[in-house]
């Protein structure tokens, strides 16, 4: 019995160890890439060619109930297809997802039946983004390093208003 207990503990020290090992730049790139095609899927159904097509207008003021239906309409199309270019393209992924994760936000109160089937999944991979940004596979780590030096690295929100310096 002893040694099957040992077994295991290796073996997850093992899976622990290859787990800590993945570099986050994978992480990074396969959750941009997971999670951009689901809203630039949902874009191109409010479009014909580059037009705002009549049945996004008609949906956003009939069944979603919003106001300004033709304004959301149009915003709507227009972040669904230039926010997930940014991710994809790992260039102001934060902004992006941070975008992305207010859009699914509005849908959440418009279909709160998908909680738990879909939304929850966007939110996780979005607050990833949100939180670690793209990873050195994007265009935000090449710019990064190119454009600021090493010596000037910026403060963190925990250095500027949790821990702030003292004098």
């Amino acid at each position: 019995m002893e040694t099957l207990k040992q077994f295991i503990i290796t073996q997850t020290a093992r899976l622990v160890g290859w787990c800590d090992a993945l570099p986050y730049a994978l992480v990074g790139l396969f959750a941009r890439l997971a999670i951009a095609p689901v809203f630039w899927r949902s874009g191109q159904t409010k479009v014909d060619g580059f037009a705002l097509n009549d049945t996004a207008v008609l949906l956003f003021e009939h069944e979603y109930g919003l106001p300004y239906p033709v304004v959301l309409a149009h915003l709507a199309a227009i972040g669904e297809h230039l926010l997930p270019l940014l991710l994809v393209l790992g260039l102001g992924t934060r902004f992006a997802a941070v975008g992305l994760f207010a859009m699914s936000i509005v849908i959440q109160f418009i279909y709160p039946e998908a909680w738990w089937s879909v939304h929850a999944l966007w939110f996780a991979i979005l607050l990833l983004l949100i939180h670690r940004g793209a990873g050195a596979w994007s265009l935000d780590y090449l710019l990064r390093q190119k454009c600021m030096p090493a010596s000037q690295s910026q403060p963190t929100i925990r250095q500027n208003f949790i821990a702030p310096k003292k004098d």
